[in-house]
């Protein structure tokens, strides 16, 4: 399997969950991957280990995306290991669901600076690696920005100004010969979920209920959408809101 043969790439909060199937799927397509986190270090030394373990190449490099330096600092060590950047999978980010009387703002602005200003960051960092010769940029966004979910007001907004930036800059790149696109997961089976109690609840019932394809997504069903969106297969592919949520966000 060769379809991102020696690409590098960049896959932020890549220590679990979707971020961490990526990085394992990119991988074993051939690229060579940066796997970045927070905060969760043995979680990603154990995607950087399962990686080697199947013959492929990876880094581990920790940091938080909202943060200007720690951004820096991840691009500055991938140039150091690879000396190229092909690929850049914003996947980092957070999520709370509360209701508005419960919002704060710091609950707001912790939403908002990891998952919209990092992804700006990162993409700004990504630019200058891509130093003319082009490259591909993944968001990984939400369904929740077409379908908000009550309680799910500021995530939702996070997700859909990503969406809005996707697009913007599909149009402002595309002569760079950058290409620029957002995943829309629907729901889907992480640690996350089982943390926060979604598995085994009515909740997840629901959602199963609803999705035509009738069951919870997993992270390798997201991974595999990423790999296409990387590879040349996709390269009349930019500025698109791809949903992959087994119908449930079905537009």
């Amino acid at each position: 399997m060769s379809k991102l043969k020696n690409k590098v790439a960049i896959v932020t909060g890549a220590s679990k969950g979707i971020g961490a199937a990526i990085a394992k799927y990119f991988a074993a397509e051939g690229a060579k991957v940066v796997v970045n986190y927070a905060s969760s270090k043995r979680d990603a030394e154990q995607v950087v280990k399962s990686i080697a373990d199947n013959g492929g190449t990876a880094i581990l490099v920790q940091a938080d995306v909202s943060k200007e330096a720690d951004v820096t600092r991840l691009f500055d060590e991938t140039n150091k290991a690879f000396g190229v950047l092909d690929i850049l999978v914003n996947n980092a980010g957070i999520y709370q669901y509360l209701p508005i009387e419960l919002v704060s703002q710091e609950s707001f602005h912790q939403q908002f600076n990891i998952n919209v200003l990092g992804s700006l960051l990162t993409i700004q960092a990504a630019l200058k690696q891509f130093d003319g010769k082009g490259g591909n940029i993944i968001n990984i966004s939400s369904g929740a920005s077409n379908m908000p979910m009550a309680t799910g007001s500021v995530y939702s907004a996070t997700k859909a100004a990503l969406d809005a930036i996707t697009i913007s800059l599909s149009k402002e790149l595309g002569a760079k010969n950058v290409r620029i696109n957002s995943i829309l997961p629907g729901a889907t089976e992480t640690e996350g979920t089982h943390t926060t109690g979604i598995m085994g609840s009515d909740f997840e019932k629901k959602l199963v209920e609803n999705t035509p394809l009738g069951r919870m997504g997993q992270p390798e069903d997201i991974a595999k959408m990423a790999v296409f969106l990387a590879s040349d297969d996709a390269a009349w592919i930019t500025g698109e809101k791809i949903s992959v949520s087994g119908g449930i966000y079905g537009f």
